[in-house]
C-alpha cells in the first residue's frame, strides 16, 4: 500500500511540475493554450516532459518500487562478488560504475535503469541469487550492463516521449475534425474554448487508441533491444553462460514480478500469447535460438 501511495504521489507531483512548466512556457512565448501553438506546446511538454522526468527519476522510482538495497559496503562474499563483477564488466563496456543493489523477490530477475551510461543502477533479485550459479548470474549481470552501455534507457525514454507527444497532438487534431463535422452551428460550442462535447469525447477515445498503437511501437523496440543486450551479455561473459542463464529462466515457474518502472529492462519479462504485441521481451526460446546462431560470440 505504501508503494502504491508513493507511485500515485509521484505521478501527481510530475503532473504538477509539467503544469507549471506549461504555464511558464506559454506565458514566455505568448501563446494561448487553446490556440494551435498552445496545443502543440502542451503536447510537447506533457509528452516529452513526462518521459524525461520519469527517466531522471528512474533509479529512485525503481529503488522505491522494488525495495532494492544498494550495496554501499559489501557485507558477505556474494555482495563482494556482485560488486566486483559489475565493476569489471563496466570497465569492459566503457561505462561508469553503476550502483549495485539487491531486492527481495522470488522470481529469477534483474534489471538496469538510470538517466545515463554513467549514472545507472543494476539490481538483482534474491530469487536469482538462490537459483543461478555464478556463471549464469555473471551472464545476467552482463546483460544488464549491456543495456546501460547501449543507452537503452535513454533511447526508450526518447521514443516514448516522441510518441506520447504525437498521440496527444493527433488526438486533439482528430477531435477538432470530428467536432467541426458534427457541430455546424455555434450554439453547440463551448464559450471558453469554442469546442463542443464531440471534441472532448473524440479526443479522449483517439488518445486511448493512439496510445495503444504507440505502446505496440515502443514494445517492438523493447523486444529488439533485448536481443542486443543478450549479444552484449554473451560478449562480456561468454555465449554459453548467457544461453545457460536464459535456459534456467525457461525452467522457472515463478512469473516475473518487476513493477512497470523496471519491467522493460529486466532479464526476464512477460512475452508471447495473444498479447505478444504488447510484450516487452521476446520469447526465451527465440532469444536462445538467436544466440546459438551467432557463431562469432565466444
Amino acid at each position: 500500500m505504501k508503494r502504491i501511495f508513493l507511485f500515485l504521489l509521484t505521478n501527481l507531483a510530475i503532473m504538477a511540475v509539467l503544469m507549471v512548466v506549461l504555464n511558464l512556457a506559454a506565458g514566455y512565448l505568448g501563446l494561448d493554450r487553446g490556440s494551435k501553438g498552445g496545443i502543440i506546446l502542451m503536447a510537447f511538454v506533457f509528452g516529452m516532459g513526462g518521459s524525461l522526468i520519469s527517466l531522471v527519476l528512474s533509479k529512485w522510482l525503481a529503488k522505491q518500487s522494488t525495495g532494492a538495497m544498494v550495496i554501499e559496503s559489501p557485507q558477505n562474499d556474494i555482495e563482494t562478488w556482485l560488486v566486483a563483477t559489475v565493476e569489471r564488466q563496466s570497465r569492459q563496456a566503457g561505462i561508469g560504475m553503476p550502483e549495485v543493489a539487491v531486492y527481495d523477490a522470488p522470481d529469477i530477475n534483474a534489471f538496469a535503469t538510470g538517466a545515463s551510461r554513467n549514472n545507472a543502477l543494476v539490481a538483482v533479485s534474491t530469487g536469482l541469487l538462490r537459483a543461478l550459479n555464478k556463471d549464469e548470474a555473471e551472464a545476467v549481470l552482463a546483460h544488464e550492463v549491456s543495456h546501460i552501455a547501449n543507452g537503452d534507457m535513454v533511447t526508450l525514454a526518447l521514443i516514448q516521449g516522441v510518441l506520447n507527444t504525437f498521440v496527444i497532438l493527433l488526438a486533439r487534431v482528430i477531435g477538432s475534425v470530428v467536432d467541426g463535422m458534427l457541430s455546424s452551428q455555434d450554439e453547440d460550442k463551448d464559450k471558453a474554448g469554442g469546442t463542443g462535447i464531440a471534441y472532448f469525447i473524440t479526443s479522449m477515445v483517439a488518445e486511448i487508441l493512439l496510445g495503444l498503437l504507440a505502446s505496440i511501437i515502443v514494445m517492438w523496440f523493447s523486444r529488439r533491444r533485448e536481443f542486443r543486450a543478450d549479444a552484449g551479455g554473451a560478449a562480456l561473459a561468454g555465449r554459453d553462460k548467457m544461453i545457460s542463464a536464459l535456459e534456467r529462466l525457461q525452467q522457472s515457474t515463478v512469473a516475473p514480478r518487476l513493477p512497470a518502472e523496471a519491467a522493460a529492462f529486466g532479464i526476464s519479462g512477460r512475452h508471447g500469447g495473444l498479447m505478444g504485441l504488447f510484450a516487452s521481451h521476446p520469447p526465451l526460446e527465440d532469444r536462445i535460438a538467436t544466440l546459438r546462431g551467432w557463431s562469432n560470440l565466444s
